[in-house]
């Protein structure tokens, strides 16, 4: 089969995967000249009684629970459309940030709903890509035949609306995933015709084995990524510094940065500079994470155009001489780097051990590790029951999260088929979910924020979105 993308987008309940849940997906199959091949996916998915949104999100897109409830379909009714339209052969799965915001949902989903949450992404020669990257990319490098907008404050911004709206695309309703998503055709399509170098290097380059190449080859290379400052256009030279093996991540360092003051660091003084703050005072360490898997915008070498140079407050010296330096002394400042990432992750460590011992905990834990084969055969077969039998899976899984996951996926789903005992069990569950706490309880500041965003100068139809999320918080709240 030949080669093709899936544009898709996402409207969520929140900005949580392993909590929130997909409202709204859609999603368009292409060729690799961005004609559409067959139908749009474009389904609501219901929102369950254990779950409530976050306001501001419904405030953005508009969508309110009911509407999901009333035109919406399951998460394992959604999956089976899903898999039947989008999944196939050589199918490289695009959106605009959805690397770490759509993807990152789709897994979760997949995982309450017992399917592998990985091979959607990688079997039969699929992959994924991220379109966000490469128009940062673009602006900074290669800008030329394309609009670039700004927001309110001065500061460039790359939005898919203003994008769209600077260039003329087709972007008929920001927010509403369908739009997004022809509107992140149109954008490719735009970028290709006006850099079609650069759009498809990068494209060549978003498997990880070929950007590992490229940032072990021991030379500086042009990095953009979201974790850099827009006054900079996202995007640095940097250097790698190395990985340990097995890793699909690498430390690198940013050569906008003299490295001389973080040389000599102690391991303790590494990991205060690295954690995160918001004190725009803090020292912050120049290291950063790169994932080869989350397809990375990094092209080889350091770009030598005057105007580019300028356009991103680098000099050419400045690179190298930090580079010469990083690479002096980078034994010593490499060893102390990872003894920090060990006890930063120990740290994480004992923070998920706490995580685990709670039941209630089991749609957080996807990463906890990868299902085995006997247990994703068994998944499988769930998959195809019908859900009054589904009670014969229960504690048949090798991996306890399975197990603890069963029931909820029943009572999700299939709520229909609960007998009086699951249902007591499915009461208990929502009430713990929902009310556990108090004031500071799910419920609880969920009508709190509410209350809050009521207060604010708000429009008539947020308003009553307000009033419609308050109507849902009510008809799902349990009798404790």
């Amino acid at each position: 089969m030949a080669a093709s993308f899936y544009f898709y987008d996402l409207e969520t309940s929140g900005f949580r995967p392993s909590q929130a849940r997909i409202m709204q997906f859609a999603g368009q199959r292409t060729d690799m000249d961005f004609k559409p091949i067959g139908e749009q996916l474009n389904v609501l998915i219901k929102m369950v009684s254990d779950t409530v949104p976050d306001p501001e999100a419904v405030l953005v897109t508009g969508i309110t629970p009911q509407q999901t409830i009333a035109d919406g379909i399951s998460e394992a009714e959604f999956l089976k459309q899903f898999y039947h339209v989008a999944v196939k052969p050589d199918t490289i799965f695009v959106g605009f940030n959805n690397i770490r915001f759509d993807d990152e949902f789709m897994r979760f989903t997949n995982y309450r709903s017992f399917y592998d949450a990985y091979e959607w992404q990688w079997k039969d020669g699929n992959s994924r890509w991220d379109l966000l990257d490469v128009a940062r990319m673009t602006r900074a490098l290669k800008p030329d035949g394309i609009k670039w907008p700004f927001a309110a404050d001065g500061k460039p911004t790359n939005r898919l609306e203003y994008l769209s709206s600077i260039n003329k695309l087709e972007h008929t309703a920001a927010h509403d995933a369908m739009s997004d998503v022809m509107a992140t055709i149109y954008l490719a399509q735009l970028i290709k015709s006006k850099q079609p170098q650069l759009f498809n290097y990068l494209l060549e380059y978003r498997s990880k084995a070929k950007v590992r190449s490229l940032v072990e080859s021991g030379k500086p290379f042009m990095y953009t990524s979201g974790s850099f400052s827009s006054q900079f256009l996202h995007t640095t030279a940097a250097l790698f510094l190395g990985r340990r093996d097995q890793q699909d991540y690498a430390l690198v360092y940013d050569l906008r940065i003299d490295p001389t003051p973080f040389l000599k660091l102690t391991v303790n003084e590494i990991i205060d500079a690295w954690k995160f703050t918001r004190d725009p005072e803090a020292v912050r360490l120049p290291v950063k994470t790169l994932k080869y898997n989350r397809c990375p915008a990094v092209i080889p070498g350091v770009v030598k155009d005057k105007d580019t140079l300028a356009r991103l407050r680098l000099t050419r010296q400045q690179i190298l001489d930090n580079a010469v330096q990083v690479t002096k002394h980078s034994k010593s400042f490499v060893a102390k780097l990872f003894q920090a990432v060990e006890r930063l992750d120990e740290e994480r460590a004992l923070v998920q051990t706490v995580i685990i011992e709670d039941d209630l905990s089991v749609d957080d834990r996807l990463y906890d590790g990868f299902m085995t084969n006997k247990d994703k055969i068994l998944m499988t077969k769930l998959r195809q029951t019908d859900p009054i039998e589904l009670n014969n899976y229960f504690s048949k899984f090798d991996d306890r999260r399975l197990n603890s996951l069963l029931l909820l996926y029943k009572a999700r789903n299939f709520p229909h088929s609960l007998n009086s005992e699951e249902l007591a069990y499915w009461d208990e569950f929502r009430i713990k979910k929902l009310l556990n706490g108090g004031t500071d309880s799910r419920l609880a500041k969920y009508f709190d924020r509410i209350n809050e965003l009521a207060e604010t100068s708000l429009s008539g139809e947020k308003q009553y979105l307000l009033e419609e999320l308050k109507l849902y918080g009510e008809s799902i709240m349990p009798v404790d």
